[in-house]
C-alpha cells in the first residue's frame, strides 16, 4: 500500500491543491517592489511550482498595515496562500509575528520549529533570532518568513512547497 493511504484506504492527499493562488507580501520600510529580492525569490519559486502570484505588495514595518493587508489577503477568493517576507527579528520595528498571529484560527508551530533546525545547519546558533511562524486564517495558509534572500529560499523550497498544497487542502477541507 502507497504510504499516501492508510490501512482503511483513505488517501490523506486527495484534498491537495496543487495550483494555489499566492500573495507575497515584503516587509520593510528600506525596500521598494523594484528592489526586493527576497519578494522576488519568493514569487519565482512558486511559479516555477505551478502556483500563480495573484498579488503582490510591499509594506511598512508597521502593525496596523501588516495585520491589515494580510487580512485584507486572507479574504480574496484568488489567494490560496500568504508568504510575507521581512519583520520577524528581535529588533523593535519587527511586528510581524505580533501583527499576524492574532488573525490565526489555528496555529502551525511546526513551521517555526523546522525552518530553524534546517536555519540551524546553515547559520548555527543564530537561528534563534528568527520568529518564523505559520497558522491559518479562514482556509488560507499564512506562513511568515524572515526577509533574508537565503531565508526565502530555505522556507520557501524546502517547507512551503512541498507542504502548502497539503496543508491548503486540509484547511479548506470540508466534513
Amino acid at each position: 500500500m502507497s504510504e499516501r493511504v492508510d490501512d482503511d484506504g483513505h488517501d490523506h492527499h486527495e484534498h491537495d491543491d496543487h495550483h494555489l493562488g499566492v500573495a507575497v507580501v515584503t516587509v520593510s520600510s528600506s525596500r521598494t517592489l523594484d528592489d526586493d529580492p527576497s519578494g522576488d525569490r519568493i514569487a519565482s519559486l512558486l511559479t516555477d511550482e505551478g502556483h500563480e502570484v495573484a498579488v503582490r505588495e510591499l509594506i511598512a514595518d508597521e502593525y496596523d498595515s501588516v495585520q491589515g493587508t494580510v487580512g485584507r489577503l486572507v479574504d480574496r477568493e484568488d489567494v490560496d496562500l500568504v508568504v510575507t517576507t521581512g519583520g520577524t527579528g528581535v529588533t523593535p520595528d519587527d511586528v510581524t509575528v505580533e501583527a499576524v498571529e492574532p488573525l490565526f484560527d489555528k496555529q502551525l508551530p511546526g513551521f517555526g520549529e523546522l525552518f530553524r533546525r534546517l536555519s540551524q545547519e546553515e547559520i548555527g546558533t543564530r537561528a534563534i533570532a528568527t520568529r518564523t511562524m505559520a497558522g491559518v486564517d479562514e482556509g488560507v495558509l499564512v506562513c511568515c518568513l524572515p526577509g533574508s534572500e537565503a531565508a526565502v529560499r530555505l522556507g520557501v523550497a524546502e517547507i512551503i512547497v512541498p507542504e502548502a498544497p497539503h496543508l491548503v487542502g486540509l484547511a479548506r477541507r470540508s466534513d
